[in-house]
């Protein structure tokens, strides 16, 4: 049986230990992520080998690296992945960066294709398609990316790591002008690479774990399950759900009804089922809630408070209501929005009430169904 990483048993990494003999970043040819990459990957190769940090260990927080640097964050995120991909480091979703062991290829957690992945295989075949002789100009990054499909930042972020190969060379240091010129043609692409992110590839073996285990009207397992049967992150889970959803394969119904199958993937769309299709939309559904709270609260001050008056809390509240605390805060948000409530920190703070407001509108706005069937269940 597989187990799986828990942050609680991680040990941190002492940024004091890491950050030693600082990379001089005024004098580069480079990008300052890429240069920060590489010593960041020397640094923690050197304390793998001497012992003052170990494999599992969690990294320091990128806020900690880029005030240490005197970069912003966006920058150490940019180096993170540098030396992500080069497989020093593995991040994970809701625990944190991890250092490897870089000397061995397998991991946990499915890091299959990435996004810099693809603009590195992408630009490779650009440049024998157009036939870039060694020492020639490649266009800008902008105009690659067009051709890739990606963002320039990831293509800016592949190019640099073809740097790193000895493919390219670049000789301004900022890599978003126009000087990436081709060093060595002597390279491979890799047939067996594919444009599929990792989310488009869990969407797929999603669909297969559907078609093969599950029928029509069956819930999916929870998120964390499905994370543990794939090898990957909650998010990415989320992500190829949403998908599906937008296919409409799954339907996604709020509280203890779940996301359930509508249609098996690999059967033809048909027309969604009333049965189905009488739930609004989740984002509809929650303005319904968030209304109802709104007007039951507003008809609670109504009849028993008065202006400079003190509201129950908002658990006292969730309590009395039986609603989640956050929708109770979302109402009261809302309420101080109209000019009803306002909210008072410290020790004889709370929620209080400063006008009194009219109970004689709808107590709904938004239905809990979808419009259209509303009328077939009408008494």
């Amino acid at each position: 049986m597989q187990t799986y990483i828990q942050k609680n048993n991680l040990e941190r990494a002492d940024i004091n230990i890491i950050a030693t003999d600082l990379p001089d970043l005024k004098n580069i040819k480079e990008s300052k992520a890429v240069a920060i990459g590489k010593w960041l990957a020397g640094r923690l190769k050197a304390c793998l080998k001497d012992g003052s940090i170990s494999v599992n260990n969690l990294l320091p927080s990128k806020a900690e690296f880029a005030y240490t640097l005197g970069v912003s964050i966006g920058t150490m995120q940019n180096a993170l992945r540098y030396i992500e991909d080069l497989g020093i480091v593995e991040s994970k979703q809701c625990i944190g960066t991890l250092v490897k062991d870089y000397k061995k290829k397998n991991s946990a957690m499915r890091k299959l294709t990435s996004k810099r992945e693809i603009a590195v295989e992408s630009i490779k075949r650009y440049i024998l398609q157009n036939n870039i002789q060694q020492g020639e100009h490649l266009p800008s990054s902008r105009v690659i990316a067009e051709f890739t499909g990606c963002s320039a930042n990831t293509v800016r972020l592949a190019l640099e790591y073809l740097c790193t190969c000895g493919i390219l060379t670049h000789k301004f240091k900022n890599s978003r002008e126009t000087g990436w010129i081709l060093k060595s043609s002597d390279f491979s692409i890799n047939e067996e690479s594919s444009n599929e992110t990792l989310v488009l590839k869990i969407q797929n073996d999603l669909k297969k774990y559907i078609s093969e285990n599950l029928r029509t009207g069956d819930r999916i397992p929870a998120h964390s399950e499905l994370s543990k049967k794939l090898k990957v992150s909650v998010k990415t889970i989320h992500d190829a759900l949403k998908i599906l959803i937008a296919e409409g394969i799954l339907l996604a119904k709020r509280g203890r009804y779940g996301t359930t199958v509508i249609r098996l993937p690999y059967e033809m769309a048909v027309e969604q089922r009333r049965e189905t299709s009488i739930f609004a939309p989740a984002q509809d559904t929650a303005f319904y809630y968030y209304e109802k709270t709104q007007n039951h609260i507003k008809k609670m001050i109504s009849e028993n408070y008065a202006i400079g008056q003190k509201l129950p809390s908002i658990s006292e509240l969730s309590k009395q209501m039986d609603l989640s605390p956050n929708t109770i805060r979302k109402a009261f948000h809302n309420l101080a929005k109209e000019g009803y409530l306002v909210f008072s920190r410290g020790r004889y703070g709370g929620t209080f009430v400063i006008d009194i407001p009219e109970t004689e509108e709808h107590a709904f706005k938004w239905l809990a169904v979808n419009p259209k069937y509303a009328q077939v269940y009408k008494d």
